[in-house]
This record gives structure tokens, sequence and C-alpha cells, in this order.
């Protein structure tokens, strides 16, 4: 499968909570299958995740185009943002719900297939 998204099943955090859910909620309104990864399972998947995200602070949601590293849960609302703008085709790389997609990291391109 494609698409992996990190994420919790163990957090007090409403802003996680409601940012996994909106995530699943986008993708699945796409019809975009995609793998749900636990890390809640333990530290190391964890770990995995915090490691390819580059980030040693990394939370939920993350989401991967298999190994490749996509982003967060602000890269991936800026991203659907931008798509859904009028300017959209002007915009900086951006999410395009109908092809497949750039989500913005740093300067850097990454696809997210849609």
């Amino acid at each position: 499968m494609g698409i992996k998204l990190y994420y919790t099943t163990v957090t007090a955090s409403r802003e996680v909570k409601s940012q996994q859910a909106e995530v699943m909620r986008i993708l699945e309104s796409k019809s975009i299958k995609y793998e749900l990864i636990d890390i809640s399972v333990g530290g190391a998947v964890r770990d995995e995740m915090r490691s390819k995200s580059g980030n040693p602070t990394a939370i939920p949601p993350q989401i991967f185009n298999e190994d490749q590293y996509c982003g967060n849960y602000e890269m991936f609302s800026e991203a659907v943002e931008a798509c859904l703008s009028p300017s959209a085709p002007l915009a900086a790389p951006a999410l395009d719900v109908s092809m497949p997609c750039h989500m913005p990291k740093s300067t850097e391109k990454h696809t997210l297939a849609l």
C-alpha cells in the first residue's frame, strides 16, 4: 500500500485526535487507501516514525508515500487548502485531489499519490 499514516490510539490531546480524524476523513472522502500505523503499540514504532520524518520530536499524524516523507498535519492541511483555492495552479506545491500530488516540505516536492 502506498500511503502510510502514523497515528496513535492513545493520546490525551484533543488536537492530535482531531488532526488524525481530519486527515483520515479527507483521505477517505477521496477514496484514497491508506495504511494506519499505530505508534502507541511500542516505542520502536514511534522511533521509526520520528526517524523517517527526520524530526526527533514528531507527533502524529505523520504522512508517508511508501517510505517517502510527505509531511505532518499542518503540511497536509496547507496542501489541501492550496489545492481547493481558486489560485491553486499558482500556489506553492500543493496536494492536488485529482492527480498525483505534492505536499510541501521546505522547498522539496514529495509525491502523495492520490
